[in-house]
């Protein structure tokens, strides 16, 4: 799928619906949300869709200016909608491209993006470029190629579950096939920590999360010297 945020355009109104029907979707995101540093006062919140990572982002760190970007404008148009309190902003842009992002932040949050982009490398370097010196890059994202118990695992919800669902809830089911595939084509945990630090950034840290996502979707915390 090569035009990922057309993609996300379309399954805009149904997406909230669907991910309402994972009991540890905001859970997990609130959990990777949680490894940044509770006196940061501006955070970008990179590949925001519709709000979800932001809200999560607020439970830590109430107070702060909140950027959230997205090239998603289907997915931004939903975000808009929700309540926010000042303070919240939203900027349509890819984040491979950052248009419209100004000065540096304490901390940076990219929930389920990092997959997504065509150039990693060059986007997570331009990421640390956005943070202040010990600022804090959180990545929450699907990361199954270290086990192979996690790829069946992975493969088996969702063709079991994700992909019909995503069809029934919102009538085309490309979006989840493409999530599928993507999991499996993304680095493993291991590679992805060594990615991090050959972009530019120190301390990484990675843990996962509980359940049946043990082993699937994964904290990565990363510091910028």
């Amino acid at each position: 799928m090569t035009e990922v945020p057309a993609a996300f355009d379309r399954g805009a109104r149904a997406y909230d619906r669907l991910v309402g029907l994972n009991p540890g979707y905001h859970v997990h995101l609130r959990r990777s949300a949680a490894a940044i540093p509770a006196d940061a006062r501006r955070v970008l919140d990179a590949g925001c869709g519709t709000g979800a990572s932001t809200a999560a982002v607020l439970s830590v760190v109430p107070g702060a200016e909140v950027v959230g970007l997205d090239g998603s404008a289907g997915m931004l148009a939903e975000a808009r909608r929700k309540p926010w309190p000042d303070g919240v902003s939203f900027v349509h842009s890819r984040a491979e491209d950052l248009a419209g992002i100004e000065g540096r932040f304490d901390a940076i949050f990219a929930a389920y993006l990092i997959r997504n982009l065509p150039d990693p490398d060059t986007t997570l370097a331009a990421l640390r470029g956005l943070l202040r010196p010990g600022g804090v890059l959180v990545v929450h994202d699907y990361s199954v190629n270290d086990s192979l118990v996690a790829k069946a695992v992975w493969t088996a919800v969702c063709w079991s579950v994700i992909i019909p669902l995503g069809k029934v809830v919102s009538g085309d089911a490309g979006l989840y096939r493409y999530l599928w595939r993507s999991v499996l084509d993304f680095d493993g945990a291991t590679a992805f920590a060594a990615r991090l630090r050959r972009a530019g950034f120190t301390g990484v840290r990675t843990s996962t999360m509980t359940g049946w996502q043990r082993g699937i979707v994964h904290t990565f915390r990363a510091e910028a010297a």
